[in-house]
């Protein structure tokens, strides 16, 4: 479990335990005081604060996994012969309408920035609204990225790496960037996301509240 020195303070303080996880402090002043930032620094770079793990499950805080993560690497990777997997969003396939849900839903504050995030995809890396017929054997261009299953392969290290530069140069908004920069790779390379459905992404995390403060 990847904690910043005011939640390993808290647990200490409350004497909160993980479980059977081991808590690393990640020391870093990048995105102070925007959390939505500093969390993707261990989502997305996980491969350089940890070099030697083959394999990594990301879950998002609000999760619990309730599966053998043996089990969750066979199903999704290694069944398939894939180096990285993440579920299809629940709702949407299209990257453009899933920034219209961010703004619409209050899940980002600049409708400025984000717009011209997409604008920016639209007219100079040639995003173009889903099209299943047009699109196919790519299932989305929206995950559900709070699961991210990868074996850190230069391949997927590349991809992460690439997708948090479009974090940092645009919004935190990691569904709306994950198709421009999977398009770019596989038109050099033949390399595939094993996209699966967000119902199989259910079975082995629930959602769990978060705490809140009153």
């Amino acid at each position: 479990m990847f904690v910043d020195v005011e939640t390993l303070e808290s647990f200490r303080i409350e004497g909160a335990q993980a479980g059977a996880w081991r808590t690393i402090l990640v020391r870093s002043n990048a995105y102070e005081g925007d959390n939505r930032y500093k969390g993707k620094i261990p989502k997305m770079l996980l491969h350089r604060l940890v070099p030697n793990a083959r394999f990594s499950i990301w879950i998002d805080a609000k999760l619990q996994m309730v599966v053998d993560p043996i089990q969750i690497l066979e199903r999704f990777l290694w069944r398939s012969n894939d180096t990285m997997a993440i579920s299809n969003h629940f709702e949407r396939a299209d990257a453009f309408q899933e920034a219209e849900a961010i703004i619409r839903e209050r899940r980002y504050h600049s409708k400025a920035k984000l717009d011209a995030q997409m604008d920016f995809y639209r007219t100079h890396e040639g995003l173009l609204p889903y099209d299943r017929a047009a699109r196919m054997p790519l299932v989305s261009d929206v995950p559900e990225s709070c699961v991210v299953l990868r074996e850190h392969t230069p391949l997927t290290n590349l991809f992460s790496c690439l997708w948090f530069n479009e974090l940092d140069r645009f919004t935190p908004r990691d569904q709306v960037s994950f198709a421009v920069v999977r398009d770019k790779i596989i038109a050099q390379v033949p390399w595939r996301i094993n996209m699966f459905e967000d119902c199989e992404r259910r079975n082995f995390v629930w959602t769990m509240r978060h705490k809140r403060e009153d």
